[in-house]
């Protein structure tokens, strides 16, 4: 079975390039599986999307833990501990990376035992990556003829209009076609027994009275009531020994304009609105941004 995945932002097509693998591999004769993992629904937020494809009946559920591909649409993501890129990679897994750095440089400086190849930006299609990722994964495998690529991209994005259709169907193809040397490179994982099952680490959250867990916003410009720091699992925390107070940069692209900032340019981070999507990690110039664990932070506090 090939298990596959894929990791993105928000808005860059992952869904769509999933759906896309996974019809290839439906008109090859293959079963499949396809769907997307979102954190935070919009548009920037880390999701990522897997497939599976088979000769046989699929009985395998739940997310791809143990990839044999994995495919990023933007690079910024492979830092950043809550969007999981690294989760689960193995020897033979192939690593993805739309960047304009090469794969040899991805692999020295992630410490990787496996292959790593990178999609130059003219093969990732820019503001298409996630499309180019389903044509670079479709060459990885060996198995998806290009005429089979195309009737997929065309199957999933012909609604969208004629326009929108080629643009897409020329990064999808362009991919495919430069990594045309690396064919076949992605190999059919072995089947994983249901012995080795590991249940999920659950992270206990406090009950709360329906007063405080449900409460009815029903005025406009009320958003500030919605605790919304709740859905985090990782906390940024800012080392101002090592901020530059260039504070534009973590102000400005904080998605929930959840970073304040002081009259002497000191950021604030808002956790009660903080949803923990690392994106401030991620664009931090002098990184003086660090993730830490909600659960272990609660430990420390007990």
């Amino acid at each position: 079975m090939y298990r596959i995945r894929f990791h993105g932002r928000g808005g860059q097509g992952i869904k769509t390039a999933a759906q896309a693998l996974g019809t290839a591999f439906f008109l090859e004769g293959f079963e499949v599986q396809d769907a997307p993992r979102y954190g935070a629904e919009r548009r920037g937020a880390p999701i990522f999307a897997y497939v599976r494809a088979a000769r046989a009946p699929i009985q395998e559920r739940g997310v791809i833990a143990r990839p044999d591909a994995v495919l990023v649409a933007d690079e910024t993501l492979v830092p950043v501990p809550a969007a999981g890129v690294l989760q689960g990679l193995a020897e033979r897994t192939v690593l993805v990376v739309a960047s304009s750095e090469t794969g040899e440089t991805w692999r020295e400086r992630l410490a990787l035992p496996g292959p790593v190849l990178a999609l130059a930006p003219d093969e990732a299609g820019g503001p298409l990556a996630g499309m180019a990722c389903a044509g670079a994964a479709a060459r990885l495998v060996g198995v998806i003829g290009r005429e089979r690529l195309e009737a997929a991209v065309r199957e999933e994005i012909g609604k969208l209009g004629a326009a929108v259709l080629e643009r897409n169907l020329a990064a999808a193809l362009a991919a495919y076609d430069a990594l045309a040397p690396h064919a076949g490179l992605v190999a059919e994982g072995a089947p994983v027994a249901a012995a080795g099952y590991r249940p999920p680490e659950w992270i206990e959250l406090p009950r709360d009275t329906a007063h405080f867990a449900a409460p009815d916003i029903d005025a406009p410009a009320t958003s500030v009531a919605a605790k919304t720091g709740a859905w985090r699992t990782l906390r940024p925390v800012i080392d101002y020994a090592r901020c530059n107070r260039c504070s534009w940069v973590c102000g400005t692209l904080c998605p929930d304009s959840a970073i304040a900032v002081d009259a002497d340019r000191t950021p604030r981070i808002d956790y009660d609105h903080c949803k923990g999507c690392m994106v401030c990690l991620a664009v931090c110039p002098p990184h003086a941004i660090a993730a830490e664990p909600e659960r272990a932070r609660a430990e420390a506090a007990e």
